[in-house]
């Protein structure tokens, strides 16, 4: 199969997470059989350096001409002052809306070998295995008007959540569908005691779960959610929820299972998917080769399983991942008190190594 993939390094750790990203996805291509096309392009702050744009309308032409894109990270204090247009985060947004990608699915696993990095017990944590599916394209952080208006001292902000029935269906529909291939549980999250949009939210989905007769449907306020997730992760299979509550609770899921440095996520529902980690490009740390790429590699997993239908080379990456973390391997943001860590390529040599292997025995036991 031919695989071609738009990657964007981004800026802070993103160059560091998505280089191990990408020898992992080069070496699976090698070892299975598969023609890797790659190209690189530029967004956010060091597009905005080079061209005054976070997303240049080159970046944007060479990722609709691909089947993935593989994001770094967007983000850079030298831009604080900026207006919003002229921000890193506006060119991430912007390249979603340009990819019609609409899901965005957010798995949070718990590892067995890293029952120390939670800040739960280990017998609440153990079994959790949830994926978030958030929309992506609506809600308060693309609805219109939104403004800062008035003289200083009475300025006035507006943001505007909005909703149609369109919308909540087609997310709705992917999270079921999704759920059928889980447990079939599957939980819609909103608050709809107090929102118009989440009360058209319950109403839409509801409705629509009359389709999905074997996914048992649930509902719950976005405030008692997260009560939830703390109290009993293992209780959740699949959420369903809006673009701001879905942010929110993704990342309380990636600090219950350990570190967001472990959470892939992947944004489909348009002609080309887009793959990325949670983690934001953490200025503090870049360029220390200290950073956690597995978030950055397991996004990788996810490209081949929903972009490129790869089960098989989509599991060979996850055994990799917890492979490596068995034997012991930590960055720092993994890493007890006193125990030992390696680098940012140290982890993604591990994984890629792995790979190589395992695509050997495949291809040993096909022959």
């Amino acid at each position: 199969m031919q695989l071609r993939v738009t990657s964007l390094p981004g800026d802070g750790i993103g160059p560091e997470v998505i280089s191990q990203a990408i020898c992992v996805l080069e070496e699976v291509a090698a070892g299975f059989g598969h023609d890797l096309e790659l190209d690189e392009k530029e967004i956010g702050g060091v597009a905005l350096a080079k061209f005054g744009n976070p997303l240049p309308d080159s970046t944007i032409q060479a990722c609709l001409a691909s089947q993935a894109v593989l994001l770094g990270a967007v983000g850079s204090p030298a831009f604080d002052h900026k207006p919003r247009e002229l921000r890193p985060e506006a060119g991430l947004l912007r390249l979603r809306q340009e990819l019609g990608a609409f899901a965005n699915l957010r798995p949070a696993v718990f590892y067995p070998a890293l029952a120390a990095c939670s800040p739960l017990r280990e017998e609440i944590v153990k079994g959790t295995d949830i994926l978030i599916v958030r929309e992506l394209l609506g809600g308060l952080y693309f609805g219109q008007p939104r403004s800062i208006a008035g003289e200083p001292g009475a300025r006035q902000a507006i943001n505007t959540m909005s909703y149609g029935e369109p919308e909540i269906e087609r997310i709705a529909r992917v999270a079921f569908q999704l759920a059928q291939t889980r447990r079939r549980r599957l939980l819609s999250v909103d608050k709809s005691n107090v929102l118009e949009c989440s009360r058209l939210w319950r109403e839409v989905v509801t409705r629509l779960a009359r389709d999905f007769p074997d996914v048992q449907l649930s509902h719950m306020y976005v405030d008692s959610a997260a009560m939830a997730l703390v109290l009993k992760p293992v209780g959740f299979d699949v959420i369903l929820t809006e673009n701001m509550f879905g942010d929110v609770l993704s990342d309380q899921a990636g600090g219950i299972v350990g570190s967001l440095g472990l959470l892939a996520s992947a944004s489909i529902g348009g002609p080309v998917g887009l793959y990325e980690p949670v983690h934001g490009s953490a200025p503090d740390i870049a360029g220390q080769g200290i950073a956690n790429p597995l978030g950055a590699i397991l996004s990788v997993a996810l490209m081949l399983r929903h972009t490129f239908h790869l089960l098989k080379e989509a599991e060979c990456v996850e055994a990799g991942v917890i492979s490596t973390l068995m034997g012991g391997f930590r960055t720092r943001d993994l890493a007890r008190p006193g125990e030992r860590t390696v680098s940012t390529e140290e982890m993604g040599a591990q994984i890629t190594e792995f790979v190589r292997l395992a695509a050997i025995a495949n291809n040993q036991a096909a022959s």
